[in-house]
């Protein structure tokens, strides 16, 4: 999930766990290593942002740098939930909950403070160890992401991370001293979290670090940035990133570690506004300029097609060596299913100015809603509707484009604002949100089936 919301997902994976259990939804068909468990970040999760030898990160950075943070009541990860000290209680809770895994991200910052310019964090490697080791007593999976939108601050300083080459080797450093010290234990691995979104509000609207942006694609102040150009040299340099890691891990881990590496990639379900041919063509560009994007090149080696029709030269090339690194370059796809929006061509059609319409976008602009009737029941936030049709729709649809490459459901949840009145037993009883948990495994299972 994006760093703005995910500090809802382990609750709302926590509730989903409960829900199953008291909604007597079916689950006899599934096979008895089916993984259900809960997520965290580490910016969101572990506090700590100074402790021992932990470096800063471009998100210690962006929320402590003055005039620069977006996040409107000023609050950070400095402590988050502490989970840096109270990792031991929190899987106790894991425990209780009955769950068998537990997605979580590694801090890059906290076991390479400088990168490769510098020296392992050995305090930041074994709080890991412990980590992993106690969850694995618990008989409870880790699911390692390397990189969950940040990173050493030290590489945005040096050479501008993902715009430069040089974060290739630097990221391709990182996991296999990753692979290394964790992969006896680790048996999933992620390359990246939604790094489909960490471009786009990185180097388009300006809204995440390193905040880029330009013209009028801009959605924040930035001194700097081509948001026409660089969201795609960044994607270009995460997914090179992605292929070293995967070349690294199976050249010279898998075989003996027995694991398998993947991508996290977020995907919101586009329905066309109408039954006109430019609209169901406009859905299919926004799926191509958002999700296939990066699964596109990584399983068949290049980028979409629609991409490159519109984009011509502006889309970085891959070489022939290149090409042939990335193909197949995973072993499972990981998916993070929220919301859902009508999608309107606007590459034949005029549309009034907003995010997606410009030709570097894919022309099309995407509304919760049609002739004022949303797509879902509406919650708090604007951005969000409750589809659950759109759970089904997105794995069948990943899983007829992909060949049928293994799919997790990484994240899913709700959001909803926080009621400082609600006492402990309404935030608890929160209805609307189990009903949302309930609903989107349904449409799961019935995939699945």
């Amino acid at each position: 999930m994006e760093l703005s919301s995910s500090a809802f997902v382990v609750i709302l994976l926590a509730v989903a766990a409960t829900a199953v259990l008291s909604n007597g939804l079916d689950l006899s068909f599934l096979p008895s290593d089916f993984l259900f468990g809960i997520a965290s970040s580490s910016y969101q999760y572990e506090g700590a942002y100074k402790s021992d030898g932990k470096g800063l990160s471009n998100w210690d950075n962006y929320t402590h740098g003055p005039g620069r943070s977006v996040i409107m009541d000023g609050s950070n990860g400095d402590i988050a939930i502490d989970h840096y000290h109270r990792y031991l209680e929190d899987i106790d809770l894991m425990e209780t909950l009955g769950v068998n895994s537990y997605r979580l991200s590694l801090s890059w910052a906290r076991i390479l403070p400088k990168g490769r310019f510098g020296e392992p964090n050995h305090a930041g490697i074994e709080f890991y160890n412990r980590l992993i080791d106690v969850l694995l007593l618990k008989g409870i999976q880790p699911f390692v992401t390397l990189s969950h939108y940040d990173i050493p601050q030290e590489l945005e300083d040096r050479y501008g991370s993902w715009l430069s080459p040089q974060l290739q080797e630097d990221f391709a450093f990182y996991a296999d001293l990753c692979f290394k010290t964790f992969g006896d234990r680790v048996k999933y691995w992620v390359t990246f979290n939604e790094p489909n979104f960490l471009v786009s509000l990185g180097y388009r609207s300006g809204l995440y670090p390193p905040c880029r942006c330009s013209g009028q694609l801009a959605m924040a102040k930035c001194s700097e940035g081509d948001s026409e150009k660089e969201p795609f040299v960044a994607a270009h340099n995460v997914i090179l990133s992605h292929a070293a890691a995967v070349d690294i891990y199976r050249t010279k881990y898998q075989t003996e570690q027995k694991g398998s590496i993947g991508i996290v990639l977020q995907h919101e379900w586009f329905e066309p506004m109408s039954n006109s041919t430019a609209d169901k063509l406009a859905s299919e560009r926004a799926r191509a300029f958002n999700f296939n994007w990066f699964l596109d090149p990584i399983i068949f080696g290049k980028y979409p097609t629609e991409m490159e029709n519109v984009l011509g030269s502006l889309l970085p090339k891959f070489s022939s060596y290149e090409k042939e690194k990335l193909k197949r370059g995973l072993d499972f796809i990981g998916v993070n299913y929220y919301t859902a929006f009508y999608v309107q061509d606007c590459m034949y059609s005029a549309c009034k100015p907003g995010p997606g319409i410009s030709r570097t976008e894919g022309s099309y602009k995407k509304s919760g809603e049609k002739n004022g009737v949303p797509i879902g029941e509406p919650t708090p936030f604007s951005w969000f509707n409750i589809y659950p049709d759109g759970m089904e729709k997105t794995v069948t649809y990943v899983r007829d484009r992909y060949n049928n490459t293994p799919i997790f459901l990484t994240e899913n949840g709700y959001a909803e604002e926080v009621d400082p009145n609600f006492t402990s037993e309404e935030h608890l009883n929160d209805f609307k949100r189990i009903k949302y948990m309930v609903d989107h495994i349904e449409a799961l299972l019935a995939a699945i089936r």
